[in-house]
């Protein structure tokens, strides 16, 4: 993509260390931010170490200058992990963040210990790929706040929603909070993006998650990334739709931990 401006720069994001433990790697989703772990991983830090940052236009990162894409972010996650003297870790990211783990995964498998891809797809359908150009533009247009009750229905059940837990509030404030060409640049990246290739060279055993009321596309792909991951797991999770492990934390967390077992 060539010149992508300082928020690609590895020492332009704040990494989130904390615990100690083999190292865990937590990549965010759309209009959020890293804090989104700690409702969905509480207490893992006992027994990881776990790293957290922002995307470029998200939380405590600048806005890039220039349009990116998914390839950029795998390359700035392995600059962060050099800046943090990590060689190897686990690699876990949901939807947008899934997408940056995939990448990571298969470019640079001798770095990667487990991985974890949730609520995630290795390409849109023709579908979706129009959907965000007309996010980005609603993003621009009228704020990313414009965007929030869609969006609300489309990462929770009704009856969590109706609930106003910590999750719901928590996301509701940080897409208020998203810059708004952030979010924009962010949905171009994933509208352009197509992993299907690169999935072959995926080599970590790996645990695919799913909220079993995610919309159908994110269903067909979790099924997809099962199919075509070598040495992989598929779990749903029940009563939860695409912001699953926000929805359904414990079952994240146990799911997880058979995985680390296995």
């Amino acid at each position: 993509m060539g010149e992508i401006g300082s928020a690609f720069d590895a020492g332009a994001i704040a990494l989130h260390r904390t615990g100690k433990g083999p190292p865990m790697v937590l990549l965010h989703c759309l209009g959020v931010d890293h804090r989104l772990w700690r409702i969905a991983l509480p207490n893992w830090e006992r027994d990881h170490t776990l790293l957290a940052y922002d995307f470029p236009g998200h939380g405590e990162s600048p806005v890039p200058s220039a349009p990116y894409g998914i390839a950029d972010l795998a390359s700035q996650l392995g600059a962060i992990l050099d800046s943090a003297g990590v060689a190897r870790a686990t690699i876990a990211g949901i939807s947008f963040g899934g997408l940056v783990a995939q990448h990571f995964a298969a470019a640079f498998p001798t770095r990667v210990d487990r991985l974890v891809l949730i609520d995630t797809t290795p390409r849109y359908t023709d579908e979706m790929r129009g959907m965000w150009a007309v996010r980005a533009a609603q993003a621009r247009d009228g704020g990313v706040k414009s965007l929030i009750p869609g969006l609300l229905d489309i990462w929770f059940t009704k009856e969590f929603i109706a609930q106003e837990s910590p999750a719901v509030r928590y996301v509701r404030a940080a897409f208020e909070h998203c810059p708004n060409e952030g979010y924009a640049r962010a949905c171009e990246a994933l509208a352009a993006a197509d992993l299907r290739a690169l999935t072959p060279k995926i080599a970590a055993p790996t645990l695919v998650i799913c909220g079993e009321q995610d919309i159908p596309s994110f269903i067909d792909a979790a099924r997809w990334l099962k199919a075509n991951i070598a040495n992989s797991l598929l779990v749903w999770l029940q009563r939860a739709r695409h912001a699953s492990i926000l929805e359904q934390p414990e079952q994240f967390q146990s799911a997880l931990r058979r995985f680390f077992a296995r």
